[in-house]
């Protein structure tokens, strides 16, 4: 199976959806919507923002994932 690289993040202070291009060789702990420019820390438990506020999670997660993806 092969990771899917591309998710929809969604910012929960305004509600602004974006398709960003997840990395592959390291967790991303922040990122700044670009609409209202809150900056979004992952949530307890997650490796990183797609993990917390994406349509998909990272590609690790997703591979190790392999059933529930």
């Amino acid at each position: 199976m092969e990771a899917i690289l591309k998710s929809e993040i969604t910012c929960p202070n305004c509600g602004h959806k974006k398709v960003e291009d997840m990395p592959t060789n390291s967790c991303q702990f922040f990122y700044e919507c670009e609409k209202c420019k809150t900056v979004l820390k992952l949530k307890e438990g997650d490796c990183c923002v797609y993990c917390s506020y994406g349509s998909l999670p990272c590609p690790p997660i997703q591979l190790t994932r392999k059933d529930e993806c």
